[in-house]
């Protein structure tokens, strides 16, 4: 097979930190070649130099066997690089059509021909086994239909390269069937495929080859069915693969949470939004909710942190919450590890210090009497990032400046700092590498243990099983059933998850 694209080299530096030094990459046409390391090990950057939106400090980048300088992604759209992004960047009240074709609309005369689009549209979806309805609108489909509408979209625009991006983060088993039976369809037309993950298992399924960088530099090039993923784990961060279990029955007498008929409904008079959520949980308990993105699990958080209005009764510790602020909530002892780090959890151009005191500024050791103690919330910042191995230079680092690991471990290590008696964890280890996946699980394995209840929402089936003690389904906003976590499968509450079982 002749080399599709191939990364000879590339060096990027940062002020105060080295992302690229050396990487080297060869992706041959119809394969996969999966790109592995630790968050912060330079995955990205790569890849977004790839796709045109870095420029490299040194280094080749060739398209099929041509040296090529990209200035934008516009560049690389036009060298057939496409890149499916883990977030997907789609229209909701647009149909499946306006958006595949949006930015590349075809025309007759001076109108957008649709008649065209649509033809090529279907023609593109039978071709590669990614059958859609161009004319639905996008707020309709699954998550997993989603992803096929942000596949076809690189692939109008011409793409025979295509860079996937964690593309199973939000999938149920499921849909990572359809999927990899989809990337095998585009593997078999002769696209060169660059899979981007953290989960080894999955990697090894589906890739012919197999990259690992690790603090910035190819560390080793290999062939997926001679490796197994404990071997990559070493390569990857030098110990064996993290696991996600508890030991032990730790759940005490005393219920901290306790939700009641708890319904929120929706603006518009249709479908609660979630409704009649009854459970209790327990000192030392960990629930898992498992469901679907986008069938109540946000909007069950939001209503348990106080951020949504709702009807029936939270109690917290024995008392009702139900009139208590948001900050009245955390107070009394509730934390929150949100889902998205970045928009919800940290201020991004601001150093870790100040990000120390997101939610904890009423108190110590943030707060002295009405005063905010910079001092001891310097000191404090440096004990989460010793306690919590989060690597970064220092308390003045900008959030921006880390990986995604390491401002997830921050985030688990300032909300761990009051010891809460509840924990609302969204998708805690969402997008880090393995071994911060380790240290966060393993925080949560501690907590457990000292007797935090814990409320786990999580796309990774297997975490969820691993570290919970009940599991409850969630399904069009109504919990649907409760399965022991001993007595499942990934494959079983995948289908419970979509109301096959």
């Amino acid at each position: 097979m002749s080399v599709a694209v191939e990364l000879r080299h590339i060096s990027k530096r940062f002020p105060g930190v080295i992302a690229n030094k050396d990487v080297s990459l060869s992706v041959e046409t119809g394969s996969v070649h999966a790109l592995v390391g630790e968050n912060g090990a330079g995955k990205s950057t790569v890849m977004k130099i790839l796709y045109g939106m870095q420029r490299p400090d040194s280094g080749e980048i060739l398209v099929n066997g041509e040296e090529v300088h990209f200035k934008n992604p516009n560049d690389a759209i036009a060298a057939s690089i496409g890149m499916v992004h883990q977030h997907f960047m789609l229209a909701d009240n647009f149909t499946v059509l306006e958006n595949i074709i949006l930015g590349s609309e075809p025309t007759h005369g001076v109108t957008i021909d649709f008649k065209a689009a649509r033809k090529k549209i279907v023609e593109m979806a039978d071709q590669y086994g990614l059958e859609i309805d161009p004319d639905v609108l996008v707020e309709e489909l699954g998550v997993g239909q989603r992803q096929r509408v942000e596949i076809l979209k690189v692939l109008y625009r011409g793409a025979r390269i295509l860079i996937f991006d964690e593309p199973t983060a939000v999938l149920v088993p499921q849909e990572v069937d359809d999927l990899f039976t989809a990337l095998k369809g585009l593997r078999s037309q002769g696209m060169a495929i660059i899979f981007i993950s953290h989960k080894l298992d999955e990697v090894l399924r589906v890739a012919d080859d197999v990259t690992v960088v690790r603090q910035g530099s190819t560390v080793a090039e290999v062939k997926s069915k001679d490796v197994t993923a404990r071997q990559l784990a070493e390569l990857m961060v030098g110990s064996e693969l993290p696991q996600p279990t508890t030991h032990g029955v730790t759940r005490r007498d005393h219920i901290t949470l306790s939700l009641s008929n708890v319904t929120i409904p929706t603006a518009t008079g249709g479908r609660d939004l979630i409704s009649d959520i009854c459970f209790d949980l327990h000192a030392g308990e960990v629930i898992g909710i498992a469901g679907v993105e986008g069938n109540g699990q946000a909007e069950l958080v939001e209503a348990i942190l106080g951020l949504r209005d709702y009807t029936g009764s939270i109690s917290f510790n024995g008392e009702s919450i139900d009139r208590a602020s948001v900050a009245d909530r955390h107070d009394l002892g509730i934390g929150f590890i949100p889902e998205d780090r970045q928009r919800q959890g940290l201020m991004m151009n601001s150093p870790l210090w100040e990000n120390r005191i997101l939610g904890h500024q009423r108190g110590k050791p943030v707060m002295r009497g009405f005063l905010l103690d910079k001092k001891s919330t310097i000191a404090d910042t440096k004990r989460i990032m010793h306690e919590f191995d989060v690597r970064a230079p220092g308390p003045e680092t900008l959030a921006a400046a880390l990986s995604g690991g390491n401002q997830q471990k921050f985030i688990v290590g300032r909300e761990m700092s009051k010891a809460p008696a509840l924990l609302v964890a969204s998708h805690p280890t969402r997008g880090v590498d393995v071994g911060a996946q380790g240290a966060i699980w393993e925080e949560l394995r501690r907590a457990r243990e000292k007797g935090m209840a814990i409320v786990l929402i999580s796309a990774d089936l297997e975490e969820l099983i691993g570290m919970s003690d009940r599991l409850l389904v969630m399904l069009r906003g109504v919990i649907t059933a409760e399965i022991d976590p001993a007595q499942t499968s990934p494959e079983q509450l995948g289908s419970a998850m979509t109301g096959a079982a």
